[in-house]
């Protein structure tokens, strides 16, 4: 048998009457209510349970409901018509709406990863600015403050009331992910037992903080290399005093950068002319404490080590990146679902047809709907593994590296996915998802913004594969095909997926091992270059490292089918995984024939048993995309889901 639970699910796309041609929207009931036409046993609220059901019981639908809720007031419309400075302001007038009504204590936001993740994802879908603003203040920012360990405890209230907006000042013109070798400088002295922040040249100056007057009074935490006499300590982070209501402080220079593509954020450029900070300015901790003699004491073997330790807070915001790219693709699917019944079209024997009626059209977003349930399902066990392994700090040194890097993996592979699929929604809109008004313009932009922000996705990913290929364990080989295994079956798929990453990883060790140049650039044996080596190593270890996000994803995907507890939303979760998976698999199949994992015949089954699922998914495609429960606030009244 081709495809296991052959009798399709037979559901009309939501709408009024369950007409798939209705153009007019659907009402979503909120996370948090239940009344009688959206009971348990319906099925788009059985997948939003799904979907959210993130933290321990009932936790998910508590932390969701409430930024959904909170994205569905007034202020967060869509406002196309702002200029940029108007939408600057804007972002921070969110934010502070946000803060005036947040769940807990904002010092505790801070410590709570899942918490801000789930901001992320709900502001992320009505403004990429403010998602980026309150990511920027609770976790790099206030998540630094609260992460002192050593200084005497500080007055907080300016902050978290949000008198005052926290900003973070790491990168620079010339340092971006190498930002350990920053040059910004922090020189001790001991007579005055202060610190001189100061920019030593151009190529030092901060880029590209938010740091304009917009927004109100600002502090940042600015990382600087410590100098004590003629000692460089390595970088550390310092609390930083930048603008009052009247503007920059003196010796602080802060100059607006032009506007970028995206939700507009106060990016600039700022730089420092020895600015005189208190002792209690430096943020210290287990990585390095400054005693009175100016000695360091630090548990931390190398100044390298110390930078990545003080700037945890940027694994965090991986998976705050993350997370925001699942909202905007999320939103993105909903709009392009809903305007493919909008849009009325001549059929191929004359009168309209939605356009959703063709495979071409409706093939394209079912197949990125299965990703985004995907990629969903991955941000919740890798956030659940981070939360439970102590975030930062208390579990052992190789476990704490392992969950880091699958954070870093994670981050790659969901951002790059949601840029996929942001763009597949805009192209299935036409030109009107090119206007802004439309709500769809602005998300690839921003997904381009996550994929480069808290680390650059390839830097990232190097890092994971240089440090994967002798130290994570090689997957165990999956037997060989016979045959007789059926194309759809979850398991089977998710070995193949086990198949490419071992290849992958045999193949890059031995790249390693044995490529490269002399030191003379002459190609060969001997005394090999390891940068060399590297270069030789690094196109296989980026496959290994995506062969293992995929793996990664698609065990979570399996673990949520099993948890399922309702018969119905089980097989429309099996038949979306499977959907997920044979698209990873089909651009693979050469290389799973050639290594004994696929038959031929098998290979040409491929094709037809994608067709197949997608045609069960397809009459579900708006109740799929329906789950995601975005306000109807947000997409309700977007000119082109209107009528044409």
């Amino acid at each position: 048998m081709l495809i296991k639970n052959a009798t399709p699910v037979t559901v009309a796309p939501t709408g009024t009457g369950g007409d798939p041609t209705s153009p007019v929207p659907p009402t979503r009931t909120p996370l948090t209510e239940h009344p009688a036409e959206h009971a348990p046993g319906h099925l788009t609220e059985r997948l939003t349970e799904v979907l959210f059901r993130d933290g321990p019981e009932g936790e998910g639908r508590r932390v969701h409901g409430h930024w959904r809720k909170a994205v569905s007031a007034d202020l967060f419309r869509h406002r196309p018509d702002a200029t940029a400075a108007e939408r600057w302001q804007l972002a921070y007038d969110r934010l502070k709406l946000l803060n005036a009504e947040l769940p807990l204590p904002a010092e505790e936001l801070a410590r709570d990863p899942r918490s801000l993740a789930a901001l992320h994802e709900w502001t992320s879908l009505a403004d990429g600015a403010t998602a980026t603003v309150a990511g920027i203040h609770y976790n790099l920012f206030l998540g630094s403050v609260v992460d002192d360990e050593v200084s005497p405890p500080r007055e907080l209230g300016a902050f978290t009331s949000m008198a005052r907006t926290g900003t973070f000042l790491c990168t620079e013109r010339g340092h971006g992910n190498d930002a350990p070798a920053l040059e910004t400088t922090a020189r001790y002295e001991r007579e005055r037992d202060e610190f001189v922040l100061h920019t030593p040249h151009e190529g030092a100056q901060k880029y590209m903080p938010n740091t304009s007057a917009t927004g109100g009074p600002k502090t940042a935490v600015v990382a600087a290399r410590l100098l004590v006499d003629d000692r460089d300590l390595g970088a550390f982070l310092f609390l930083t005093p930048l603008t009052d209501a009247d503007g920059p402080l003196p010796g602080v220079t802060v100059t607006p950068l032009p506007e970028r593509i995206g939700s507009p954020v106060d990016h600039c450029v700022t730089t420092f002319d020895r600015v005189r900070l208190p002792r209690t300015a430096l943020i210290q901790g287990a990585h390095g404490q400054l005693l009175p003699d100016g000695s360091l004491s630090s548990s931390v073997g190398s100044a390298r080590k110390r930078f990545l330790h003080a700037i945890g807070r940027v694994t965090v915001g991986k998976l705050c990146m993350s997370a925001s790219t699942l909202g905007g693709c999320r939103a993105a699917l909903t709009i392009a679902a809903r305007y493919a019944y909008v849009r009325q079209v001549t059929g191929p024997t004359g009168g309209r047809v939605p356009i959703a009626a063709y495979r071409t059209h409706h093939a394209r977003l079912v197949e990125r709907v299965a990703s985004a349930y995907a990629m969903t399902f991955l941000h919740r066990a890798v956030t659940k593994r981070f939360t439970e392994s102590g975030g930062s700090g208390e579990s052992g040194a190789g476990e704490r590296e392992a969950v880091e890097r699958l954070v870093a993996v994670a981050k790659g592979w969901i951002t790059w996915q949601a840029r996929e699929i942001v763009t597949e929604a805009r192209e299935r809109c036409g030109a009107r998802a090119l206007f802004p008004v439309n709500g769809l313009a602005e998300f690839a932009a921003n997904a381009d913004g996550a994929i480069t922000a808290e680390g650059d996705n390839l830097a990232i990913w190097s890092k994971a594969g240089a440090e994967m290929i002798f130290g994570h364990e090689l997957a165990t080989a999956v037997p060989a095909a016979t045959g007789a295994e059926e194309v759809t079956e979850l398991p089977f798929l998710r070995g193949l997926l086990t198949t490419v990453e071992r290849h992958w990883h045999v193949a890059a060790r031995r790249d390693l091992r044995g490529g490269g140049s002399r030191r003379d650039g002459s190609a060969g044996g001997g005394s090999r270059d390891a940068f060399a080596r590297w270069n030789n190593a690094s196109g296989a270890a980026l496959e290994l490292v995506e062969a293992y996000a995929t793996g990664q994803a698609a065990d979570a995907f399996a673990a949520v089918c099993a948890e399922a507890e309702d018969a119905r939303t089980r097989a429309v979760l099996e038949d979306l995984a499977a959907l997920f998976l044979l698209r990873q698999v089909l651009p693979r199949s050469g290389l799973l024939v050639a290594e004994g994992a696929l038959t031929v015949a098998q290979v040409r089954l491929l094709p037809e048993a994608l067709g197949l699922l997608t045609d069960r998914l397809a009459p579900l495609l708006r109740t799929l995309t329906e789950a995601f429960d975005v306000p109807e606030a947000h997409v309700g009244a977007l000119p082109m889901l209107m009528g044409v």
